[in-house]
């Protein structure tokens, strides 16, 4: 209950950064182009791998799943924040405040499952090629890929229905970008313990869990092709995994400058700006990654850029 002197708030306001009065148009017309290129980029991925019979591996289905992740992200967060820039604050809801809470919380955890399976299917990959259709067949494909969206969707539904009790009285202003759990934690006068509690449990498992399993498996990867006497061969097997190690080290990186840093080492502004990393960057630089280190993808739009040609000479 909100005490005599407080009101009761329905309604919140997103500050995003202040003092961008003079390059607050710039700042909202890149974003924008960003946003595009997102989802043009992603998109164009989740279509190759739909439409490509030699894309139908379970490596490019996972990354049609991290593909079909970045585009939500974008979607979520992106939007708003141009708002947020252009208007210099922006009114919503407390409800809308926690719908984009829970949209955010879902696509953010479900990323860290698929860089780990995608590690996995890696390991397979190298260590058993002989076998690798016959260990990861379209059954396990589907269970790996339905099951992350699933258990992602519960945990986060969990940690919603803790935050939608919470009370917000006297105090409206969150500065940030968007609605993320730490600036809503922070503006509720209720006991915020049981959600603080479980959003470091779920923060744990979901990135740190992730992440040493990432780190085991690539210690076996190497240690296989390290074993390995031609120098082309382990050029080769070390390429098949360059694109997703690389998308791990800019997703684990901006997560790591984010949450693991002590707060009182970091300005509100400087959390605000480690924020758009992965929330902007990462989406961004995943489907140019992927598109330069895959021989497979490269050779795919190719053929897609030839067909267009022909057809528009013809």
């Amino acid at each position: 209950m909100c005490q005599d002197n407080q009101t009761k708030v329905t309604e919140v306001y997103l500050l995003g950064l202040q003092g961008l009065e003079n390059f607050k148009t710039l700042f909202f017309s890149v974003l924008l182009l960003i946003y595009m290129a997102i989802v043009i980029g992603n998109i164009l991925i989740i279509l190759l791998v739909s439409t490509n019979s030699n894309l139908k591996i379970p490596m490019f289905i996972f990354l049609q799943h991290l593909a079909l992740a970045d585009v939500l992200l974008a979607t979520f967060v992106i939007p708003l924040m141009a708002e947020v820039i252009l208007k210099t604050k922006k009114k919503m809801s407390v409800d809308d405040c926690i719908i984009q809470l829970y949209s955010f919380l879902n696509v953010g955890f479900v990323q860290c499952f698929f860089l780990a399976i995608m590690s996995y299917d890696r390991y397979v990959a190298i260590s058993n090629p002989l076998h690798y259709n016959l260990i990861m067949d379209r059954r396990i494909c589907f269970l790996l890929g339905f099951g992350s969206w699933a258990l992602t969707w519960t945990l986060a539904s969990t940690e919603i229905i803790f935050i939608a009790q919470f009370e917000f009285c006297g105090l409206r202003d969150i500065d940030y970008f968007f609605c993320d759990v730490s600036p809503i934690v922070k503006l509720s006068t209720s006991d915020t313990s049981i959600v603080q509690w479980f959003d470091l449990m779920c923060s744990s498992f979901f990135f740190f869990c992730t992440l040493t399993f990432i780190i085991g498996t690539y210690i076996y990867i190497f240690i296989i092709i390290f074993k390995i006497s031609s120098s082309a061969g382990r050029k080769k097997s070390f390429s098949t995994c360059s694109a997703h190690l690389i998308s791990v080290a800019a997703y684990y990186g901006s997560i790591i400058t984010i949450y693991v840093t002590p707060a009182d080492e970091k300005s509100p502004s400087v959390n605000k700006y480690s924020s758009l990393l992965y929330t902007v960057v990462n989406p961004l630089v995943n489907p140019i990654i992927y598109s330069l280190r895959n021989h497979e993808i490269r050779q795919a739009l190719h053929k897609i850029v030839e067909e267009f040609l022909r057809r528009k000479v013809i």
